[in-house]
């Protein structure tokens, strides 16, 4: 079966129905464009049809976009010319787009030609909407649900087969700019006030239709003489002003890390220069660059790809009926508490919301009715929802509503005998097959479940803060933890649409084991003198959010002065010693506790505010007169947490590869472009981060000696999803 068929019927209308074979939305394969160029080809030769009109067999979509696994793979059957074959392969599908634009128009006069309308249901993403702004006019449903964009710069590229030229061309550079820089994406009717499709309708095909009979003028602007760019072009005054701004702007959010935006950038420059057949080559070479950049491969394979396999439940135990959770207990209403409550509402779920008393518990639900409250304000929330939502929450301090409840997740003070007794309390009361889940961000699964009566049926669900917007969930198993309990905590982070991995016990699991050493090694720096601005600034052009002096201001200095302690009294003699500990504790003294107390590695206003780098700091850390080089100061960052990533996998922490690199993206913003810490190794090569890792220790301590595994996989030459990609093994098999 063909994704792509044609219909013509007897007033000389072609209607091209796209419908991808077993999907719920279409997505475009190779073999679709053959299709779809050989039904366009038909139509422009058939003198009985007058014009043509492309649309979706799907309901309430157009298309998510191309099957970004069909470009993961085109550079592996690239052949030994991998670049010119890639340049090849995108210039035909360019040519597929072209001929819809110039609809058999003669290249001179620009006069004849059929009409072609695009027709969309709802959503168009990608080359979904790239090829709408091929056609010369595109007629959208009233569907405030759908969403129009570009949104390839998330993904590590950028709209490369026409978006990025078409698109700057339609509305100038500065205008198209959210749409590729950002991805941004709108509704059909703020698509529409931004230029990007042309008619918002009630019956787009009938209005598509009656539009196609008119013998309306088909010529894009940018195929008439006399074509002005809107905004200008960059030798224009005023659009030299907008280039000049936009590259500055895109270095001072990317810093430089994200070779897409760059790339990206430079094809809408140079795009510009030149007419429209020159600028789509351009464009398809820079899209060329990208994609040979393995930067590109890494990003697509795990924030697309591998991404979609967990969200699908890919480590989900096999045999395991559907667990969707019915009725919800929460244990504990402070901030993490509330935001489960209110994902949890949100995903229509039936919550008990328990906390000491009923002021507690009232406060815990209050925070969702100011979300909703704030949703109401930028008209995403109908007052029949806020309704609807809060209704689904009882705020109590009774145990006995949580009767009938099939999962509990306790979210109560971060200490031991505070959630054993709160184990033993509820596991009175709740059913017999209700999974019991602690929300613990540091404290070992196996020793929580000592105090729970059916320890097959615990587990741990890490979320991380604001609940709401965080994307990852951890989920841990214990030495005891059931298939059952894997399957319903899968399946309810899957219910309230977020991302799963899932790890084994250890202490800090797998994202705080990563995260805490990033934040010591920023520590540890500055008790050696260097400056804290350079510390975050170097983890910032690697592509960080932000870096660890400020994520310290951001996560309070007194929790991690508290995670510390704990950790010693647990470890004891094992505890590894670190300069970090003391500056940190010393700062707890000052009352130096970050951003919540206005003061901590950064000065605040009374607003909160930041105002600069505390420089009493130096006081105890003088600054050191000559600072480190940026490549040891941002290696010393990236191998802090890459190394603890090896190590989770080698001790089995980690048990698929996928879940180390989606889940350090989402969790803590790990490098994006590099596709997660072990991707980065690949980049690198086993054998050259062996070796660097062992100048790093010479220098900078035993933490940074190269762990067995990779040593191992160095002298063989490996890498790491060559080894243990287990969707590549299940392909194969």
């Amino acid at each position: 079966m063909t994704d792509f068929t044609m219909t013509k019927d007897a007033d000389g209308i072609a209607t091209i129905t796209w419908d991808t074979q077993g999907k719920s939305m279409n997505v475009m394969s190779e073999q679709g464009f053959y299709d779809l160029d050989a039904h366009v080809d038909d139509a422009l030769a058939d003198e009985a049809v007058k014009g043509i009109i492309i649309t979706s067999g799907k309901p309430g979509s157009f298309a998510g976009g191309m099957d970004l696994n069909v470009i993961a793979r085109m550079k592996d059957s690239a052949g030994d010319n991998p670049a010119q074959a890639l340049f090849d392969g995108v210039m035909k599908m360019h040519a597929v787009l072209r001929k819809i634009e110039r609809a058999g128009m003669d290249p001179k006069t620009n006069k004849g030609g059929k009409p072609v309308a695009c027709v969309i249901p709802g959503t168009a993403l990608g080359i979904g909407f790239e090829i709408p702004l091929a056609c010369h006019r595109t007629f959208a449903a009233d569907n405030p649900k759908a969403k129009i964009g570009l949104p390839e710069i998330m993904v590590g590229i950028f709209p490369g087969l026409g978006g990025t030229t078409r698109l700057t061309r339609k509305l100038g550079a500065m205008a198209a700019s959210p749409f590729l820089l950002q991805g941004k994406q709108v509704d059909p009717k703020k698509a529409k006030g931004a230029g990007l499709i042309d008619e918002v309708s009630e019956d787009p095909m009938a209005d598509a239709r009656a539009w196609v009979l008119s013998e309306p003028k088909i010529v894009k602007p940018w195929d008439e003489k006399g074509y002005k760019m809107p905004g200008g072009a960059p030798y224009h005054p005023a659009g030299f002003q907008t280039f000049v701004g936009a590259s500055a702007m895109v270095n001072a959010n990317t810093q430089g890390a994200f070779p897409a935006a760059k790339a990206l950038l430079s094809a809408v420059y140079e795009g510009a220069l030149v007419p429209f057949d020159t600028a789509i080559k351009v464009e398809a070479r820079w899209f060329t660059n990208v994609l040979m950049n393995p930067s590109s491969s890494a990003m697509i394979r795990s924030l697309f790809i591998n991404k979609e396999a967990l969200d699908k439940g890919a480590v989900r135990p096999q045999g395991i009926e559907d667990q969707s959770v019915k009725k919800l207990g929460v244990l504990g209403a402070g901030m993490m508490g509330a935001g489960i409550a209110l994902v949890s509402a949100q995903a229509g779920i039936e919550v008990v919301l328990i906390d000491r008393d009923q002021d507690a518990a009232d406060k815990g639900k209050a925070y969702t009715e100011t979300y909703l409250d704030k949703g109401m304000k930028r008209g995403k929330v109908t007052a029949e929802k806020k309704e609807a939502m809060l209704s689904r929450i009882t705020a109590t301090p009774d145990l006995e509503q949580l009767k009938g409840c099939d999962l509990i997740i306790e979210a109560v003070f971060e200490d031991t005998a505070v959630k054993a007794e709160m184990t033993k309390k509820v596991e009175a009361i709740i059913p017999e097959d209700c999974i019991f889940a602690s929300n613990t961000s540091t404290l070992p699964i196996t020793g929580l479940a000592e105090a729970s009566v059916r320890k097959d049926q615990f587990i741990g669900i890490h979320f991380f803060s604001p609940v709401e917007k965080m994307l990852l969930v951890e989920i841990i198993k214990g030495a005891e933890t059931g298939d059952r309990a894997v399957a319903k905590a899968l399946d309810y982070v899957r219910q309230i649409r977020k991302t799963p991995i899932v790890v084994n016990d250890a202490r800090f699991f797998y994202c705080n084991r990563c995260i805490i050493p990033y934040i010591n090694e920023g520590a540890r720096m500055i008790t050696e003198g260097v400056a804290p601005v350079l510390i975050d600034n170097a983890a910032r052009q690697l592509g960080f959010p932000v870096g660890p002096v400020t994520l310290t201001d951001e996560t309070s200095i007194d929790l991690g002065a508290k995670i510390a302690r704990a950790t010693k009294a647990a470890m004891g003699d094992d505890y590894p010693e670190s300069p970090s500990d003391e500056m940190i504790f010393w700062m707890e003294e000052e009352g130096r506790l970050g951003r919540k107390a206005n003061a901590g590695f950064f000065d605040y206003d009374e607003k909160g505010k930041r105002l600069g780098y505390w420089k009493g700091v130096h006081d105890k850390y003088p600054l050191a007169d000559e600072q480190p080089d940026l490549r040891d100061v941002q290696d010393r960052l990236m191998f802090s947490q890459v190394l603890e990533a090896v190590k989770a996998l080698e001790e089995g922490v980690i048990e698929d590869i996928r879940e180390a690199d989606v889940g350090a993206i989402l969790a803590w913003g790990f490098a994006p472009w590099s596709g997660g810490p072990l991707s980065w190794v690949d980049i690198i090569g086993t054998p050259y981060a062996a070796e660097r890792c062992a100048e790093l220790a010479a220098k900078y301590g035993d933490r940074f000696n190269p762990p067995a595994l990779l040593l191992e996989m160095a002298e063989k030459g490996q890498s790491f999803y060559g080894r243990f990609d287990k969707s590549a093994a299940a392909k194969a098999a």
